[in-house]
């Protein structure tokens, strides 16, 4: 009762210090940039009539144009006006003015101005890494850490005696434990992106080591996860749940952490994920490591098997963990599982067991999707194959709801007065969720090439990088006044004054005015593995020069 008691006066507390709208740029727009062919809206919170987009190298005055309103948007209680600036399509560094209120912060507009930021996001990935020392520089300051966790992980509760190599990995967001369920739909999301802009994220160096793999960089930080997930499958085919300290630990450098860390129980839902990670990886690598595909293929196959072997979900047990438990069920990743084993191998006993899962499941696309809720990717991947056999009923289903989903996610940008695609719906990793839309939306756009898909898809990435109530970025090191301050035991450790770039925090809940930029508020300002990637994958589709990749 103390516990809980002392929770509801620490939310009270961080509520009363949330900021007041008033004292924020009145003017809300896309502060890293817009590409010259789409759709360009900024938002404003102040009463106005014309506005100017102003060359920011002479002061020249390239467009002008007059606002539009007021609207009012019912979830932040503004009355707003929109400057519709579509029709400017030089490239440069520009600021929007509007006589009376203000100038907006610098953007872009050119066709690579997302590279930086996709880039400075996947920087965010490779600077979680575990069981290595890291280096980066950014912006004239270097995040680094040593060697951290090469001692993973023991094995007193999995029945065993000792430890057993689990190193590598990625630490999962502002704590050092590592996963799997979350890795899952981390690593799905990124798979789905290598699927669909391969030819694109392959011509984008990152900033890692050296090395002679011959694998693409964006490929390579994949499998940096993809190594430590190898290790958490158990001789029988399962797959323990997650690595992890019995408690959360300090705000110190991860090699300062010594507390022990174990193997946690199987679950259905990890193994499931893992079953469909390894199924993917297997397609997605094979043009590059033959070798590392065939591991892949036989870990996925073997936990499948085990899975059909135990039927019925089967949580974890994390009794003796205080640490995140990502307790799921397993139903929508063993649809996902079924349907990435039967993409890469063409397993007649995989297709069944999908669409059985996906008839049961009517079919249909969720709006709002992450690590509890896989389908999506399972029904994509069955969506656009390329194999026979498939159920034609469901296929025109799973196409018709595709559709219906996206174009309500369409509608409901169109209604928002900052054109958020997720509208009025607020909760922990929102932010994530917003980010995560655009794998949906970019599907439909395949099926169906309207523009308003992937204008909307950019939507969500102007909501994320400053348009939306606050003005600001919620991307660490990306835009106009990024999070200083995220729940990051890295960037607390650091103490450089500002933190780990390239990191999303979680963002405002449960209301669109709360969020502040405050280390303590986890709910809010945490940083997390599938908040990012679902980030990667929305900038990855606005990279410059976007092919399809031929993975198969």
């Amino acid at each position: 009762m103390k516990r809980i008691l002392q929770k509801i006066l620490g939310a009270l507390a961080l509520s009363a210090a949330l900021p007041t709208l008033a004292a924020i740029n009145p003017i809300r727009l896309d502060t890293v940039g817009y590409l010259p062919e789409l759709p360009k809206v900024a938002s404003i919170a102040a009463s106005c009539t014309n506005f100017q987009i102003i060359r920011a190298s002479d002061r020249k005055i390239i467009f002008s144009g007059q606002a539009r309103g007021p609207i009012t948007n019912a979830d932040t209680g503004e009355n707003l006006f929109l400057a519709d600036f579509s029709a400017c399509r030089e490239p440069g560094i520009f600021q929007l003015e509007v006589s009376g209120v203000g100038r907006s912060p610098t953007f872009e507009i050119g066709n690579r101005a997302f590279t930086e930021a996709y880039r400075t996001t996947m920087l965010g990935m490779y600077l979680w890494r575990c069981g290595t020392a890291v280096s980066a520089t950014f912006d004239g300051k270097t995040f680094a850490h040593a060697a951290c966790h090469t001692n993973d992980a023991r094995l007193d509760f999995v029945g065993g005696t000792g430890a057993r190599n689990a190193n590598g990995g990625w630490h999962d967001a502002g704590d050092y434990n590592k996963y799997v369920v979350n890795a899952g739909v981390s690593v799905g999301v990124l798979l789905r992106a290598w699927e669909d802009f391969g030819g694109a994220l392959a011509k984008v160096k990152l900033q890692l080591p050296p090395d002679h793999s011959g694998l693409p960089d964006f490929l390579r930080e994949v499998k940096w996860e993809l190594d430590w997930l190898l290790t958490m499958q158990a001789p029988d085919g399962s797959v323990y749940h997650k690595i992890s300290t019995v408690r959360f630990g300090a705000f110190i450098f991860p090699e300062a952490e010594t507390a022990p860390r174990y193997f946690v129980p199987w679950g259905s839902a990890a193994t499931a994920d893992f079953a469909a990670m390894m199924a993917m990886a297997a397609r997605d690598f094979q043009k590059f490591d033959p070798g590392f595909a065939s591991q892949c293929l036989a870990a996925a196959q073997k936990s499948y098997q085990f899975l059909l072997k135990n039927p019925l979900n089967h949580p974890a047990d994390q009794s003796e963990f205080s640490t995140g438990t990502y307790a799921v069920r397993d139903r929508d990743a063993r649809l996902w599982a079924a349907a990435e084993l039967w993409e890469t191998t063409g397993d007649a006993d995989c297709l069944r067991d999908f669409e059985q899962r996906a008839n049961w499941a009517g079919g249909q696309f969720d709006v709002s999707w992450d690590y509890g809720n896989v389908k999506n990717l399972g029904e994509l991947t069955y969506l656009f194959s390329t194999r026979n056999g498939r159920d034609t009923n469901l296929v025109a289903t799973l196409r018709r709801n595709l559709i219906a989903t996206a174009d309500g996610m369409v509608a409901t940008a169109a209604a928002h007065g900052y054109a958020r695609p997720l509208g009025d719906r607020y909760s922990w990793g929102g932010n994530g969720t917003v980010a995560r839309l655009a794998v949906v939306l970019h599907a439909a756009e395949k099926i169906s090439p309207q523009s308003a898909y992937r204008a909307t898809a950019l939507d969500a990435v102007h909501y994320l990088l400053g348009r939306n109530s606050f003005g600001r970025s919620f991307v660490t090191g990306i835009g106009f006044e990024p999070p200083l301050h995220p729940h990051d035991r890295f960037s607390a450790a650091l103490n450089l004054g500002v933190p780990c770039p390239g990191r999303l925090v979680g963002g405002p809940q449960p209301h669109a005015n709360d969020w502040q930029d405050l280390e303590r508020d986890y709910t809010r300002n945490e940083i997390a593995i599938n908040w990012n990637t679902a980030l990667i994958y929305a900038l990855a589709e606005f990279l410059p020069a976007k092919t399809a990749a031929n993975q198969k």
